[in-house]
């Protein structure tokens, strides 16, 4: 171990091939170095999660967090035994951010801490398994990448789940190298926590136990990995009972297939495909070529099970039950840009000596400035107008301006109340004629509504009805079904109907 009176050695670390299982100690890295690896790119990611983080609207995903989380406690308990149980940790972390300050930068700012750990994490993984710039690399090309940036400035889990899992992943390496019965509790702590947040996360237990029989640790070891995994699941066990009952939270994820695959490789490899093609080469390069390990475990020990046991376990298992989706699996991605670290230290292994040493690191760092500025369109398109598929605060506000106080409104259907529920200023003063009892009271997302004939009666006794629709509705056969659109089309004349990217809104007058 490195300690503070230790010299800095100009020598690098010594690599033992990847099937020696008692490597000689390697000669560590000064701290200043593996400090400056680690925290350089969790600035960079702290810098790129920042810029544009106030888009001016959110989409429907992030208006369930900001609505729900800005409910009592209890409120949210109760929707939890009913609905979104897999997000309810979330939602009681959040409802004490959102009590600083309710907006939508508030809502995003977790997000952002926990990429910028993630980044941090990735780095010190590379540092400890190889050396200090290959994790130097691997965090910046995490950082760069557009799929982790895109989730950094999403109020919803997936950032923080990939940052706990890149944390159980340090905490592995560390629990391989001491083999402690603490080491072993802080990563059950670790996996635990993280899953609990989203409990798919419990995935990165296959890619760890695969890394611990890689690492050709001593039986004592692995019963060890099993025990504090075990113990980890404990908690999951009520979350999973729960959430196995509300399937319907996932009833719209279809069957996937190549194409999936294909794009799940875009987003972690790409999505530019000059990037795309280097970094596979690269990590290709890491795999087929390990480095030498300088301790219990390797580098593509980690890295590799990481990468590709989640996925192929997820597509297994949603060939029979479909819940294959890319966010989902952001916690895997951590360990591609290890292998493209290890990829480029093995290209240019050759340049070890001592006055080669900063050209080689500058050379890295170069390559994944050019792999950023290849993505940059993307990067803007992320944080443009037409970054996300809603734009929730154009059609309040278009429906705030149009309406009069008083006005009767509809939601077509329920839940497109969730316009309501983010922007409720804008929606001040407007009557939601359908709605009996409010989300919260309900436990539910959207509230609980009237039945038809008391709809059609309320209705009746209005002279301007609004009719907030699905974005599609015009064009659904089940918006002429519907019966709010059939009770209103009687006594009333279409005036005004206006297509938004979130919405159709429409004007009905008593003819």
């Amino acid at each position: 171990m490195h300690t503070a009176n230790s010299p800095v050695s100009s020598t690098p670390p010594r690599y033992v091939p990847d099937g020696d299982r008692t490597p000689p100690p390697a000669v560590p890295p000064s701290r200043l170095a593996t400090a400056g690896a680690v925290l350089v790119p969790a600035a960079v990611m702290l810098g790129i999660a920042l810029w544009g983080l106030n888009r001016g609207t959110m989409w429907r995903d992030e208006s369930a967090t900001f609505q729900i989380a800005r409910r009592s406690v209890p409120d949210i308990w109760r929707l939890l035994g009913e609905l979104d149980a897999v997000h309810g940790l979330y939602y009681l972390l959040m409802h004490a951010v959102l009590a600083v300050r309710a907006d939508e930068v508030m809502l995003r700012l977790p997000s952002v801490l926990g990429a910028a750990c993630s980044a941090g994490l990735v780095a010190a993984i590379g540092c400890r398994l190889a050396r200090p710039r290959v994790g130097l690399w691997a965090g910046l090309l995490y950082a760069a990448t557009p799929f982790t940036s895109f989730y950094a400035q999403e109020g919803r889990s997936y950032a923080l789940v990939a940052a706990g899992a890149a944390l159980a992943t340090w905490c592995l390496v560390s629990a391989i190298e001491h083999d402690s019965a603490g080491r072993w509790a802080g990563y059950a702590a670790a996996v635990a926590g993280t899953a609990l947040l989203h409990e798919f996360a419990v995935l990165m237990l296959v890619a760890h136990g695969a890394t611990v029989l890689a690492a050709g640790s001593r039986t004592g070891a692995l019963r060890r990995w099993a025990a504090a995994a075990g113990a980890a699941v404990v908690p999951l066990v009520p979350l999973a009972l729960v959430s196995s009952r509300q399937g319907s939270q996932t009833s719209w994820i279809q069957e996937p297939g190549v194409e999936e695959l294909r794009l799940l490789a875009l987003q972690f490899a790409g999505p530019d495909i000059r990037v795309l093609t280097v970094a596979a080469l690269l990590a290709g390069l890491a795999v087929l070529s390990p480095l030498r390990r300088t301790g219990r475990v390797g580098l593509t020990a980690v890295a590799l099970p990481l990468v590709v046991l989640p996925v192929a376990l997820l597509f297994a298992v949603s060939l029979v039950k479909p819940l294959f989706v890319d966010r989902y699996l952001l916690f895997a991605f951590a360990g591609f840009p290890l292998l493209v670290g290890a990829g480029w230290e093995r290209l240019l292994g050759a340049l070890r000596s001592a006055p080669w040493r900063p050209v080689v690191t500058a050379a890295g760092v170069v390559a994944v400035a050019a792999a950023f500025w290849c993505q940059l369109p993307f990067q803007e398109q992320e944080r443009g107008k037409d970054g996300r598929i809603d734009d929730l605060r154009e059609l309040a506000a278009y429906v705030a301006a149009q309406t009069r106080p008083n006005d009767a409104v509809l939601f077509v259907p329920s839940y497109q109340r969730h316009i309501f529920l983010t922007y409720d200023r804008e929606f001040a003063g407007r009557r939601d004629i359908a709605l009996k009892v409010d989300a919260a009271a309900s436990g539910t997302f959207y509230g609980q509504e009237f039945d038809a004939d008391r709809i059609g009666a309320r209705i009746g006794a209005e002279r301007r009805v609004w009719v907030v629709a699905w974005p599609s509705a015009w064009s659904e056969q089940w918006f002429d079904e519907d019966p709010k659109i059939i009770a209103v089309r009687k006594g009333f004349e279409l005036a005004r109907s206006t297509q938004l990217k979130s919405g159709l809104v429409q004007l009905y007058v008593r003819e």
